[in-house]
């Protein structure tokens, strides 16, 4: 009866392993496919601040190129906008009775950038979803075939 049961299982991982690990690659090209699409670029080396170099001038079709771009617009909104989130510029521009044209313009920026910025942190968790997805593939085929060999012997 265990024999049996190792066996059913060990073919319930073995179908929903390399179906995971299909999955997460197809996951993988998608996010790839769409990050290509938008043509999002570093700019040059000396636009880029302390730990992005390495991504100097180079496309963003990866999560973590996703992770590092979002990063790198997070910096540029927080300059821009001296730390405030949208949320604080809105209510100090409502407050104003919403005539501070310079509150309006700052209030536009931290909004875009912070779409932006998401958009591109959705992109860095898809992916990493995709690595879960393969690694827990890898992890079920394994399973399987060694469950199916307990089977086999007769355990």
């Amino acid at each position: 009866m265990i024999a049996i049961l190792l066996g059913l299982t060990a073919v319930v991982l073995l179908v929903a392993g390399p179906t995971m690990i299909v999955q997460g690659l197809v996951g993988r090209r998608s996010v790839t496919s769409e990050l290509a699409q938008q043509r999002i670029t570093f700019p040059a080396d000396e636009g880029l601040p302390a730990g992005l170099h390495r991504y100097a001038g180079t496309p963003v079709h990866t999560g973590a190129q996703a992770r590092a771009f979002a990063d790198l617009i997070g910096a540029h909104v927080a300059k821009a906008t001296g730390g405030r989130t949208y949320s604080e510029i809105a209510d100090e521009w409502m407050a104003g009775g919403r005539t501070d044209e310079r509150l309006a313009r700052l209030r536009e920026t931290a909004f875009m950038g912070q779409s932006l910025r998401g958009a591109l942190l959705g992109a860095y968790q898809a992916w990493q979803i995709t690595v879960l997805v393969l690694a827990l593939g890898a992890v079920f085929t394994v399973m399987g075939a060694a469950f199916l060999a307990l089977a086999l012997h007769g355990i």
